[in-house]
C-alpha cells in the first residue's frame, strides 16, 4: 500500500530535484558567460596596461636623462619590472593563428622596447653621449609602434567582442526561453498532479459519502464502493464495504428472527384458540377408545387412537425438532383418518427410505403439505384421487416429494406460493381448512430459518395435471434414539 503521504513526499522531492537542477544549469550558464566576459575584459586591460606602461617608461627615462635624479631612475626600474610582468600575460591572449602572429610581433616589440630602454639607461650611466640618445630615440619609435599595434589589437578584440556579445545575447535568450519552458512545464505537471491527487482523494470520499447516505436511508443492498488507488482510502473503502455487508447481514438476521417470533406467536395463538382443555379432550378420547374396545369396535378404536395421536402431536410446540421417522408416523396416522373418511375414493402412498428416518427436521413439515395437496388438489375430484409421498436420502441431502393428481395450478399461483413477500392474507387463504392451521408459506419460512438457506422448496404444476411439491433439505444431525 502506497500512502498518500509517500506520494506527496515523492512528488515534492522530484519537484525539488528538478528545480535544483534547473537553477544549477542557469547558474552554470551565467558563470560561463561571466567568465568569458571577464576574459575578454582582461584582454583589453592587458593591452591597455602595456601601451600605458611603455609610454610611462619612455617619459620617465627621458626625464631621468634630463634631470638625472635617483627617484626617477627608481621609478623607471619599477615601471620596467611592471612591464616585464605584464608581458608574460601576452601568451594568454592568443586565440587563433592570425591573432597569434600579431601577438608574437607585439611581444617582440615589447622585448625590443625593453632592450632599447635598458641600453639607453646604461649608455646614460656610462656617459656615452653618442649612444644613449640613439637608443632613446629608438625606444620612442618602438613605443609609438607599440601604441599603434595596441590600437590594432584592441580593434580586433572589439570585433571579436561584438561577435561574443551577439553570441552572449543568443545564449541569454535561449537560456531564458529554456527556463520559461521548464517552469511552465513544471507548473502544468504540478497542476495535473494536483488534479490527479485531489481526484484520487475526493472521488472515493464522495462515493463513500453517497454510500453512507444510502445506508442512512435504509438502502443496505447497494453496490460496493470501488476505488482504483492503493492507499489508505482503498483500505477505508474495503472496510466500509465489509461494514455495510455486516450491517445488511445483521438486519436480515434481525428480520428473520422477528419474523420467526411473529410466526411463533401467531402459531401459539392459533394453537391456544384450538385448545379447549386438551387434557379433558385427551381423557375423553381415551375413555371412548376403551369403550370401543369393550364393545369390540376395533376400527373405531383404531380411528380414535389415530385422532388422539395426531392431536397430541399437533398441539405441541412449533419450534421443536423431530425426526423423519416421527413425521412419517404422524403422516401415517393422518392417512388412516383420511382412508376411514373417504375409503377407496382416495389412494394414499407413503415410501420412506430407512437411511432417512434418523435425520432431524422441523416439526409439522410434512402434514401441512399433504393437507395442502388434499384441500387444494384432489378434494374436488369425484373419484380416483391419489397422493404419493416419497422420502429418500441422496448423498448429503434429504429429498421429499409430495405429488397429487388433482386440479393443479397456473404459473401465477405457483409463483405466488413461492414468493416470500406476499401479504399475510394469502397465507391465511392457503392455510384455510388445515387441521394444523399451518399453510405452505409457514412451512417454507420455518425451513429457511431452521436450515439458514433459501430455495429449499420447489413446485411443479400445470392446470389439470396435478402438482408435485419437492423439498431438498441438507442432512442435519442424526438422532441416536
Amino acid at each position: 500500500m502506497i500512502r498518500i503521504r509517500t506520494k506527496l513526499l515523492a512528488y515534492f522531492l522530484v519537484l525539488l530535484v528538478i528545480l535544483i537542477a534547473v537553477s544549477y544549469f542557469l547558474y552554470a550558464s551565467n558563470q560561463r558567460t561571466l567568465y568569458q566576459y571577464n576574459e575578454s575584459f582582461e584582454r583589453f586591460l592587458v593591452l591597455n596596461d602595456i601601451s600605458q606602461t611603455t609610454n610611462q617608461i619612455y617619459e620617465t627615462l627621458n626625464q631621468y636623462v634630463t634631470e638625472e635624479t635617483p627617484d626617477l631612475f627608481e621609478e623607471y626600474s619599477e615601471q620596467r619590472s611592471k612591464l616585464i610582468t605584464i608581458q608574460q600575460q601576452i601568451e594568454k591572449l592568443i586565440r587563433n593563428e592570425r591573432n597569434a602572429v600579431h601577438l608574437k610581433n607585439y611581444d617582440h616589440m615589447v622585448t625590443s622596447f625593453l632592450e632599447k630602454t635598458e641600453q639607453a639607461a646604461e649608455g646614460f650611466d656610462e656617459q656615452r653621449i653618442d649612444a644613449y640618445p640613439f637608443y632613446l630615440d629608438e625606444s620612442q619609435q618602438i613605443a609609438q609602434y607599440i601604441r599603434e599595434m595596441t590600437l590594432t589589437l584592441i580593434d580586433d578584440e572589439l570585433t571579436n567582442y561584438q561577435q561574443f556579445y551577439n553570441s552572449m545575447l543568443q545564449k541569454h535568450s535561449y537560456t531564458t526561453q529554456l527556463a520559461i519552458s521548464i517552469f511552465v512545464s513544471i507548473l502544468v505537471l504540478s497542476s495535473f498532479f494536483a488534479i490527479w491527487l485531489s481526484d484520487g482523494i475526493t472521488k472515493p470520499i464522495s462515493r463513500l459519502t453517497n454510500a453512507a447516505y444510502e445506508i442512512s436511508s435504509g438502502q443496505l443492498d447497494g453496490k460496493d464502493v470501488k476505488v482504483s488507488s492503493n492507499d489508505e482510502l482503498a483500505f477505508l473503502t474495503e472496510t466500509f464495504n465489509d461494514m455495510r455487508q455486516n450491517i445488511s447481514g445483521l438486519v436480515k438476521e434481525m428480520e428473520e428472527t422477528s419474523r420467526l417470533n411473529q410466526l411463533l406467536k401467531e402459531m401459539e395463538l392459533r394453537s391456544l384458540q384450538s385448545q379447549i382443555n386438551p387434557h379433558f379432550l385427551f381423557n375423553t378420547l381415551n375413555v371412548i377408545l376403551k369403550m370401543s374396545y369393550i364393545e369390540q369396535a376395533e376400527k373405531t378404536g383404531k380411528l380414535i387412537a389415530s385422532v388422539s395421536s395426531l392431536l397430541r402431536y399437533n398441539l405441541g410446540s412449533l419450534d421443536r425438532t423431530t425426526t423423519v421417522a416421527d413425521e412419517a408416523n404422524m403422516l401415517q396416522e393422518y392417512f388412516h383418518i383420511l382412508k376411514a373418511r373417504f375409503g377407496d375414493w382416495i389412494s394414499l402412498s407413503l415410501n420412506v427410505d430407512d437411511e432417512a428416518r434418523p435425520y432431524l427436521i422441523p416439526c409439522l413439515t410434512l402434514q401441512p403439505l399433504v393437507e395442502n395437496a388434499f384441500i387444494h388438489g384432489v378434494e374436488q375430484m369425484e373419484s380416483g384421487a391419489a397422493i404419493d409421498v416419497t422420502i429418500q436420502k441422496v448423498g448429503d441431502s434429504l429429498t421429499i416429494s409430495i405429488s397429487d393428481n388433482g386440479a393443479g395450478m397456473d404459473e401465477a399461483t405457483r409463483k405466488e406460493l413461492l414468493s416470500s413477500k406476499e401479504e399475510d392474507q394469502t397465507e391465511k387463504r392457503a392455510s384455510g381448512g388445515h387441521s394444523t392451521g399451518i399453510g405452505m408459506r409457514n412451512v417454507m419460512r420455518r425451513l429457511e430459518i431452521f436450515y439458514q438457506k433459501t430455495e429449499l422448496l420447489t413446485i411443479e404444476s400445470s392446470l389439470g395435471e396435478g402438482t408435485t411439491v419437492s423439498l431438498l433439505l441438507p442432512t442435519k444431525e442424526v438422532c441416536d434414539d
